[in-house]
């Protein structure tokens, strides 16, 4: 054969997709997992038309599961951010909207056994090291993806799924401000640098001569806003000890506004050289962080969230909706401490069998 056939679950989680496999059936050394990521999604052509990706990075991600090694957990989530483009592979991040998906995959593939009525996955992120619970829909002790909640961004509507995040504070650098400050000054542009379920540098639109009502088209369009941003984005990384972000997608950029139509706070969300089409579900939890502690380049700017005891619901306009996070929070010292954040999302199973690596890449040997 020339090829090596690996067994996959493609999945829509949230407003991502992608291939979800067992961790087993892939390469043990991230080098060569690397290079079977790749030529999977077909990274390193904007189309990937050699592979399965779809030409944007939230069609560039996977997820590699395997039941846990904590005793408190059910699976270990393993995320992959492959670059569109290039030929790169992010280990750094996770991703809630592919975690999404977790919870249905894990019980396709047999890791987990469905109960009638509901089933309760507990996931441990591997990348951050955060825990989530997530209830998935399982009449009659099978994976139901029929309902009717609808989330912006998808088509249609799904079965609901439930997700409880915890432990996302200082996810990748062990402090809900990496920095040590509520805002920092980097060229000239005031910046909150938080790390709630993903790093985030947020900013207010308005210092880069832009509305934040922006749709995701005009903003990628605009190459002078990327010129200028990832410079700061760049030594925002540094500031936050992350090192050289040059070729991780961490930290993600968010341009923060008011609301226009009945939220909380407004958001464009970046992943970070493109715009996201709506909003990510990590991202989501570290905006309503951001919206809530008091001092951050969002004051002024949230609605109604002033002063409201916890647990608060941070409702996100972003370029396709609104994204609605339940925040339970409490005082601490420095800042708030985020217990929990809870939303609710939909995933859909697309495809199922084998897909094909050729066997120069990887011929099946862990």
């Amino acid at each position: 054969m020339t090829q090596t056939a690996i067994p996959y679950h493609f999945i829509r989680g949230g407003t991502s997709r992608g291939p979800y496999f067992r961790r087993s059936d892939l390469p043990d050394d991230e080098a060569t997992l690397s290079d079977v990521l790749m030529a999977v999604v077909g990274a390193g052509h904007p189309l990937n038309i050699d592979g399965v990706g779809g030409g944007n990075a939230v069609t560039t991600k996977v997820a590699m599961l395997s039941r846990s090694a904590r005793e408190d957990c059910d699976i270990d989530y393993f995320f992959a951010q492959v670059a569109v483009e290039k030929r790169e592979v992010d280990y750094r991040p996770t991703c809630g909207n592919i975690l999404v998906g977790v919870g249905p995959a894990a019980i396709e593939m047999g890791l987990v056994a469905a109960q009638d009525g509901e089933t309760q996955v507990r996931i441990h992120a591997v990348n951050t090291g955060a825990v989530v619970n997530a209830l998935v829909q399982t009449p009659g002790g099978r994976v139901t993806y029929e309902g009717d909640f609808e989330i912006a961004g998808v088509p249609g509507s799904a079965a609901p799924i439930r997700l409880d995040f915890m432990e996302t504070v200082g996810s990748v650098t062990g402090a809900l401000l990496p920095t040590g400050n509520l805002r920092d000054e980097i060229d000239g542009i005031e910046v909150t640098c938080m790390d709630v379920a993903m790093p985030v540098m947020f900013a207010r639109a308005e210092d880069f001569g832009l509305t934040g009502y922006e749709t995701q088209s005009e903003l990628d369009a605009n190459r002078a806003f990327f010129d200028k941003v990832e410079p700061i984005r760049l030594k925002a990384g540094a500031l936050m000890g992350l090192g050289d972000v040059s070729k991780s997608v961490a930290p993600k950029i968010t341009l923060l506004a008011k609301p226009a139509h009945g939220g909380s706070i407004t958001a464009r969300y970046f992943m970070p050289w493109s715009t996201h089409p709506s909003m990510a579900v990590t991202g989501a939890q570290c905006i309503a962080a951001c919206a809530i502690l008091p001092g951050t380049v969002a004051d002024g700017l949230s609605d109604g969230l002033e002063g409201t005891p916890a647990p608060v619901t941070v409702a996100i306009e972003h370029a396709s909706g609104t994204f609605e996070v339940l925040v339970d929070f409490g005082p601490a010292e420095g800042g708030i401490d985020i217990r929990s954040a809870g939303l609710v999302r939909t995933a859909r199973l697309i495809a199922r069998g084998e897909v094909m690596v050729p066997t120069t890449i990887w011929d099946g040997t862990r």
